[in-house]
């Protein structure tokens, strides 16, 4: 059932365009164990393999399989109550983290169900940045790291997927609202 979950979420990943092939992670929390997508797999055909079981904060056999983000997912586990996250690259959303410091959904749905999404910097270190996350993700739904990717977190997979293709289609309509020139939206 737990692989079932992953390999629907992976794909909806890919197939939305929010994860290029060997891009993005998935997680969840069970107790003290997190189960973790593999370093480099692809979303869009996650098998058992592909998978990783490794500690909450401490490393075993598994971990050197474990994804790059990692530490990233252990620092937000450790700082909020989600039992699930999803790190992925949606691209306008990706976009928009360029250009400014936060994302303002103009859409109603988006500004209601994610609110205001804050833009981290990836000038900093890896281990502050992934305190840093965690930090903010203790207050969002969803975060974004410039240029990088956003990281959603929920109780399932399936709510985190949700955010972040919220925050994709929110991030589409800012980016329309702005080559439109609209002054009377926010801009981002």
């Amino acid at each position: 059932m737990l692989l079932a979950q992953f390999q629907t979420t992976g794909r909806d990943l890919f197939n939305l365009g929010l994860a290029a092939s060997g891009t993005g992670n998935l997680s969840v929390r069970l107790g003290e164990r997190i189960i973790i997508t593999r370093r480099g797999c692809s979303l869009n055909c996650l098998e058992e393999p592909d998978l990783i079981e490794t500690g909450l904060e401490r490393n075993d056999r598994a971990t050197p399989l474990a994804s790059t983000e990692l530490s990233v997912h252990r620092a937000i586990y450790l700082a909020t109550r989600a039992s699930a996250i999803v790190h992925a690259h949606p691209p306008h959303a990706t976009a928009l983290s360029l250009a400014a410091c936060e994302i303002v959904p103009a859409d109603s749905e988006g500004y209601a169900t994610i609110g205001t999404v804050p833009v981290l910097s990836q000038e900093t270190r890896p281990e502050a940045l992934a305190r840093e996350i965690a930090r903010a993700l203790t207050d969002h739904r969803i975060v974004t790291v410039s240029g990088h990717g956003s990281y959603a977190t929920g109780q399932l997979l399936e709510e985190a997927l949700s955010y972040t293709t919220l925050l994709e289609a929110s991030a589409r309509i800012n980016c329309l609202l702005r080559s439109l020139k609209v002054g009377s939206y926010p801009q981002v």
